[in-house]
């Protein structure tokens, strides 16, 4: 099969498109052709090197957590799925090495769950990494109804979904953004805020007592957190682990399939959408991981099949 994959660290350029194995169907999992992946930050970080210490790797490397897509079979012993399904899934392995920027891939039924009928293959790819994210952050927080919540980058992947989620739990949600995402903010239930100097008392002017809680999605602003959250306040962070030398929570999640299934529920009921910034066929994946690095994502990078395989 085609794939996307580089054999040493590096930047966009180490990626290269390959022929390699079609991936080998276990007891427990299924083969899944792949109709749509996405690009997350943590897949050019990974391919860095910056997460060397955390994760073992196994080169060469096929990148990618995230995948929508048809059963193309099912391994013995796997009752949950039959060919021809639709399903999506968060396929973080454990070593990094066979991932979601090719044909195939082959997961644990545990990470899998059904498609959203309310949602295209492209919006299903951008929602595992990110939905769940945004989720376990929430439920980490424990946030009551009608409590505040701050969220740091509301414009980003995961700061969309958060926003509809704590929209759907009852909470006032204040979220940072540059102007030109306000509007759109605003449309999912936000009150946006310019990030940057002058963070601490554009919020204090919105929240006099300080927020409830806080969610940081961007990583640098821990002090700004400390000064706006209320005493008894909680926060979370998923991009900077000093959170947890201050009271907070750093998140990291886990793949799940049931968890996944909230999501889906939430998305065909009409509670949540995916902001779709940009696609690329798979084989422009560099390209992708590129404009994921300029940081001024409107929503999801979402790679589409190789041409020939569009159909």
């Amino acid at each position: 099969m085609q794939a996307m994959t580089y054999s040493r660290y590096g930047g966009p350029e180490v990626l290269e498109l390959s022929e390699v194995p079609r991936p080998k169907v276990a007891p427990g999992t299924v083969l899944i052709r792949v109709k749509a992946s996405s690009v997350n930050p943590v897949d050019w970080k990974v391919m860095s090197g910056g997460l060397d210490r955390m994760l073992d790797i196994h080169f060469p490397v096929i990148p990618g957590w995230d995948v929508a897509g048809v059963v193309e079979q099912v391994g013995p012993d796997t009752p949950e799925f039959s060919p021809r399904d639709e399903v999506y899934a968060y396929g973080r392995r454990d070593t990094v090495a066979g991932g979601t920027y090719a044909e195939f891939v082959a997961l644990p039924v545990s990470m899998v769950t059904r498609k959203p009928a309310s949602l295209s293959w492209e919006q299903a790819a951008g929602l595992p990494l990110t939905g769940m994210v945004a989720q376990r952050t929430l439920d980490a927080l424990a946030p009551s109804t009608g409590e505040t919540l701050l969220i740091h980058n509301g414009s980003g992947g995961v700061g969309r979904i958060a926003i509809q989620l704590a929209v759907e739990r009852g909470l006032r949600v204040i979220a940072t953004a540059s102007e030109k995402h306000h509007q759109r903010l605003r449309e999912l239930g936000a009150e946006p805020l310019e990030y940057g100097p002058g963070l601490v008392h554009r919020v204090r002017e919105l929240a006099p007592q300080g927020v409830d809680v806080a969610a940081d999605f961007v990583g640098g602003v821990l002090q700004d957190t400390q000064a706006v959250l209320r005493n008894g306040g909680r926060h979370a962070s998923i991009a900077d682990p000093a959170v947890t030398e201050h009271g907070g929570r750093y998140i990291w999640v886990r793949p799940d399939g049931s968890e996944l299934a909230r999501l889906s529920e939430l998305a065909d009921a009409g509670k949540l959408t995916v902001d779709i910034d940009r696609t690329f066929p798979m084989d422009q994946a560099a390209d992708a991981m590129r404009h994921s690095q300029q940081g001024r994502v409107a929503g999801k990078i979402v790679l589409t099949p190789f041409a020939e395989h569009a159909g």
